[in-house]
């Protein structure tokens, strides 16, 4: 099968082409054909070496598609049933493997592409705005790249919960974007303060939570709009790894909290993992969350994918066809 390997780190050149054989799940693991894996930043930070893995590396651990085996002990799943998970054991392939228990069904409403993007991203949203800070009525939330795929999910359910949002976005038809999905003002970060908005969007007050999945760039500025024991979640990297700092940083500025999560903590156990992703389900199914294919490429395109995605051009999910 095709698949994209690295075999050393750096950048898009390091993305190779490669046949390599088809695995048999083992006890506990299903297969499955692969009709849509994501693209995400963790993967380039893997590519680079940012996140250092064994190598050679299938990269992706983003996948929906069809079933094809499953190992021993393996109930939950039977081959044919569509599937997804954030948890593929290299998703930039025909096909691969992943643990059943970070398996779930997708309905038969869904399309493949669609599904894949709630995963890693519409997973992320929803931990975010209902677990690390549960947004609710009253709350005002700065969320950054809200023209990105976790950002568009993450206004629409901070909207549903009844928070207000400030989005930053890079470029103004960016800006349409977050404003449909619900953002009631949008900084474009590139020619003003988001600061300055966040302080005007609260009466001077600052904001309750920072969502940050851009990192270097904007650490020092998401601190500084958030209101005295905010809360600031730096959970991407995609400006690079947040600069070293000293915790007196944040008694300064007002006694702040700060976390760094990620994913696997917050679908810890199948039963957590289900739960979440039945939510998202439904509020596709009954189109109340909006999933948006920003740009879908060929799987032996995958570095143009990495451009895309590392340039900051995109919009929305990105996925690759095998």
């Amino acid at each position: 099968m095709i698949a994209i390997r690295i075999h050393e780190t750096g950048g898009i050149e390091r993305l190779r082409v490669d046949d390599i054989p088809v695995t048999e799940p083992g006890p506990g693991e299903i297969r499955l054909r692969v009709e849509a894996a994501g693209v995400n930043f963790i993967d380039t930070y893997r590519r680079s070496g940012l996140y250092p893995v064994p190598l050679p590396h299938v990269l992706g651990q983003e996948a929906a598609g069809i079933v094809t085996s499953v190992g021993a002990g393996v109930t939950t799943f039977k081959v044919g049933d569509r599937v997804a998970t954030a948890a593929a054991r290299g998703g930039y392939a025909e096909e691969t493997i992943a643990a059943a228990a970070q398996v779930v069904l997708v309905p038969g409403a869904i399309r493949a592409d669609v599904a894949v993007a709630a995963m890693v991203q519409g997973l992320t949203a929803h931990y975010l705005a209902t677990s690390t800070f549960p947004l609710q009525a009253g709350h005002a939330a700065l969320v950054h790249a809200g023209a990105g795929g976790v950002g568009l999910l993450l206004i629409q359910i901070a909207r549903r919960r009844g928070a207000r949002v400030l989005a930053t976005v890079g470029a103004e038809e960016k800006a349409a974007l977050a404003k449909q999905a619900g953002a009631e003002a949008v900084c474009v970060y590139t020619r003003e303060d988001f600061t300055a908005a966040a302080r005007a969007f609260t009466g001077g007050r600052g904001v309750d939570v920072v969502y940050d999945g851009v990192g270097r760039a904007t650490f020092e500025g998401s601190l500084n709009s958030l209101r005295p024991r905010g809360l600031m979640v730096t959970y991407g990297n995609a400006s690079g790894a947040v600069p070293d700092f000293k915790p007196l940083l944040l008694s300064e500025k007002g006694s702040l909290f700060l976390t760094r999560p990620k994913l696997a903590e917050y679908v810890a156990t199948p039963e957590e993992l289900r739960a979440r992703s039945a939510e998202l389900f439904r509020w596709i199914e009954a189109r109340d969350l909006q999933v948006r294919i920003g740009a879908s490429f060929p799987l032996r395109a995958a570095g143009e994918a990495h451009r895309a995605l590392e340039s900051r051009a995109t919009t929305g999910k990105v996925v690759l066809r095998p």
